[in-house]
């Protein structure tokens, strides 16, 4: 029961974690000093929770489904929303705040723009310091603001740093010769995702790429064996 609770290995290498560092500092740097002068600090420094964790996906993670771009425009246009109209309608306490969050996660799940920093930032706006209260719905403007701030310091830093973002639709594997009926296909870990019943950041096409990458690997490894004999 207790290894459950032991961290999994991180597949990147050290390099990659000081690249995703320098771009995450840069990114919210950026992004809530653009919020700053165009709508003051108090309601730019309001934003920079959720920002800051939006940029964490966007430069660590980059090839995740909940860092692409729908994902974090998306998430943010509907945590905004909701947030606004559950404050209008029910206030601005800490039930209507939890409450918000949960109604923006089944709506971002809906239009398939899910962006965990989104909750955070459906909280915050319930929640909100008096400068962005007084905003109303204007408030949606800082935010998005934002969330495009982010999404261009990661379009920008990702790519020059030679981390392609966004993440292209997988391509389907090449067949191979003999087809074996039995061999796993996109399709097939499709309908298993939707067995486990759980939010994985994972495509099915991706899992396929993953699945004969480690078929390759597999035979250079058995013809290397081979060979050593």
């Amino acid at each position: 029961m207790f290894a459950r609770w032991l961290p999994a290995a991180i597949n990147t290498r050290p390099t990659e974690w000081s690249r995703a560092a320098i771009g995450i500092a840069l990114g919210t740097l950026f992004s809530v000093w653009v919020c700053a002068q165009v709508f003051g600090h108090e309601v730019a420094y309001h934003l920079i929770g959720p920002l800051g964790a939006s940029a964490v996906l966007l430069f660590a993670v980059s090839s995740g489904a909940l860092a692409q771009p729908w994902s974090i425009l998306g998430g943010y246009l509907c945590a905004g929303v909701v947030a606004l109209l559950v404050a209008h309608v029910l206030g601005r306490t800490l039930g209507s705040a939890c409450l918000a969050a949960g109604m923006a996660l089944l709506l971002m799940c809906w239009l398939r723009c899910l962006h965990p920093p989104a909750g955070a930032l459906a909280l915050t706006l319930v929640l909100a310091d008096p400068a962005t209260i007084a905003m109303d719905w204007k408030a949606m403007e800082p935010v998005m603001l934002g969330a495009a701030c982010m999404l261009l310091s990661a379009l920008a830093y990702n790519n020059l740093t030679r981390m392609r973002y966004p993440k292209r639709p997988a391509e389907p594997a090449p067949a191979v010769a003999p087809v074996d009926r039995q061999a796993i296909t996109a399709e097939d870990l499709k309908l298993a995702l939707a067995d486990m019943e759980a939010f994985i950041d994972i495509t099915p096409e991706d899992l396929e790429q993953l699945i004969h990458a480690s078929e390759t690997h597999a035979k250079r490894r058995s013809v290397g064996e081979v060979f050593t004999r």
